[in-house]
C-alpha cells in the first residue's frame, strides 16, 4: 500500500504517557489553590466522578469541553469557599491558567520526535485528540498541517467530526488515503476503521485486542514506528 497522503495522530497516551502528567497538575493546582482560598474538600475520587456526571447531565457542552468542565469543578468547589462572584471567577481562571501549563509538562516517548520530523517531509501530518493539549506548544507542532480537538468540532472521537473535519482543506484526499494511529481501541482504532481509514495501533502495554473488528497492524515502540510504516505502506 503506498496511497497514503495524510497521517493523523492522537496525543494523550500515544506521544505521551498522560496519567503521572494529570496527577502532576493536579496536585501542583490543588497546593497553589489552598494556599489562597484555605482548605478545600476535594473529595474521592467517585465523589469527583459523580459531580462530572451530575455536571454533563446540566451541560450536555462539558462532555466535550473538557476545559470548561475542569472550570465547572472548580467552580463548584469553591461556591460555599468564596461568595463574591466576581473573586470567585478570577480564582477559577487563575486555577486552571496553572493547571493547563502544568498539563503541557510532558516527557515525549523516545523516538516520537524524530519520526514525526522525517514523516513531514513526505506526508501531511495532523493531530486528533479528545483532550486539550495543544501541540503547537512543543517545537514537534511545527511538523502539523493542522491539530483537531473535541471543541473545534463539538463531539468526542470515535464520532465522525474529528475525521470529516481533517479532510477538510484536502479535496483529492479520500478516508482511503488517510492513515490514523492512537493508542485507544475505541476512540481512535475503532472510530477510524468504521469509516474506511487505515489504522495502526500504538499499543505500549502489548495489551490484548478485544475488539470485534479486524486486530490491526501494531506497534510499542516509536524507535520501530518509521521501519513499520515503510515496511507496511512504502514497500508495496
Amino acid at each position: 500500500m503506498n496511497d497514503i497522503k495524510l497521517i493523523t495522530f492522537d496525543l494523550d497516551d500515544t506521544f505521551w504517557d498522560i496519567e503521572p502528567v494529570i496527577i502532576k497538575a493536579e496536585m501542583e493546582t490543588r497546593h497553589w489553590l489552598e494556599e489562597k482560598v484555605g482548605i478545600v474538600e476535594w473529595g474521592s475520587m467517585k465523589d469527583l466522578l459523580s459531580i462530572r456526571k451530575e455536571l454533563i447531565i446540566k451541560n450536555p457542552i462539558l462532555e466535550w469541553d473538557i476545559s470548561l468542565l475542569r472550570k465547572e469543578i472548580y467552580r463548584d468547589k469553591l461556591k460555599n469557599i468564596i461568595t463574591d462572584d466576581l473573586e470567585r471567577e478570577k480564582i477559577v481562571e487563575e486555577s486552571y491558567r496553572i493547571f493547563i501549563d502544568k498539563r503541557h509538562d510532558v516527557i515525549f516517548y523516545e523516538g516520537v520526535f524524530d519520526s514525526i520530523k522525517e514523516l513531514s517531509k513526505h506526508y501531511k501530518l495532523g493531530v486528533l485528540t479528545n483532550g486539550n493539549a495543544d501541540i503547537y506548544k512543543f517545537e514537534i507542532g511545527k511538523f502539523f498541517d493542522f491539530s483537531i480537538s473535541s471543541v473545534d468540532v463539538k463531539s468526542n472521537k470515535p464520532d465522525e467530526p474529528h475525521f470529516s473535519k481533517a479532510l477538510d482543506n484536502y479535496e483529492n484526499i479520500s478516508y482511503g488515503e488517510v492513515l490514523h494511529i492512537g493508542d485507544d481501541r475505541t476512540n481512535d482504532i475503532y472510530g477510524a476503521h468504521v469509516l474506511g481509514i487505515n489504522t495502526l495501533w500504538f499499543n505500549r502495554k502489548n495489551e490484548n485486542w478485544d475488539l470485534e473488528i479486524p486486530e490491526p497492524k501494531q506497534f510499542c515502540d516509536w524507535n520501530n514506528f518509521l521501519h513499520l510504516i515503510k515496511d507496511e505502506y512504502e514497500s508495496k
